[in-house]
């Protein structure tokens, strides 16, 4: 089987698995999944989820999140982690898109990069999730699953991501990552993979065979 060949089964079996591929970060707009996606840096999904409609509901538009202040929103997102660094980071981001693109997110990768406490996973996740673009999000369940699997053999993200792009159809690699965030955590746990489980156990070069 061709590495090509290997993505794609991997794919037909996570769509059969997790059919709807869903990020588990929740959020009404683009601005929203930006502010949680950067929230979610050394924290769980389920916490951000938890943090977000307090803070959402303090400031509710991009214009209202540029107009806070550094401590007020350090409040109420301090169970997070790293509040005082994602507090800034979020600021600076909404007047950076009310200043330089008219209040509405940018949708190229050099465009998301520009904005402060944004790296290359956050920036594929908005162009995947909120404007339909080929992206490959690559955070640790993907990077752990896609080497147990023997697509990549590196741990560096942006080297997953670029041999990602090449293996995967793009209209698939979006879902391909949101699936291998929900594999990761219900089946392919880091600590205690349950292969026996494992929809893609027939085909995963790292397989613990019964």
């Amino acid at each position: 089987m061709t590495k090509k060949e290997l993505a794609s089964a991997a794919v037909e079996a996570l769509k059969a698995e997790y059919p709807d591929a869903l990020c588990t970060l929740e959020f009404e707009d683009p601005f929203q999944l930006l502010v949680a996606t950067i929230l979610s840096a050394q924290c769980t999904d389920a916490r951000v989820n938890l943090i977000t409609p307090a803070l959402f509901e303090h400031y509710p538009t991009v214009a209202d999140f540029a107009a806070a202040e550094n401590h007020d929103v350090e409040d109420l997102i301090h169970s997070c982690g790293f509040y005082r660094s994602k507090a800034a980071y979020i600021i600076e981001s909404a007047q950076m898109i009310l200043k330089d693109y008219g209040g509405k997110v940018p949708d190229t990768m050099d465009e998301l990069l520009r904005l402060p406490g944004v790296g290359r996973k956050t920036a594929n996740l908005i162009l995947g999730d909120v404007y339909g673009k080929p992206a490959v999000v690559a955070d640790t369940h993907l990077i752990r699953i896609t080497n147990l699997l023997g697509l990549v053999n590196t741990k560096d993200p942006y080297k997953v991501e670029m041999k990602l792009k090449e293996l995967l159809p793009p209209e698939e690699s979006n879902d391909f990552c949101h699936r291998c965030v929900l594999h990761g955590r219900a089946v392919c746990i880091a600590r205690r993979p349950q292969c026996s489980q494992c929809c893609m156990k027939d085909f995963c070069k790292s397989a613990i065979k019964d």
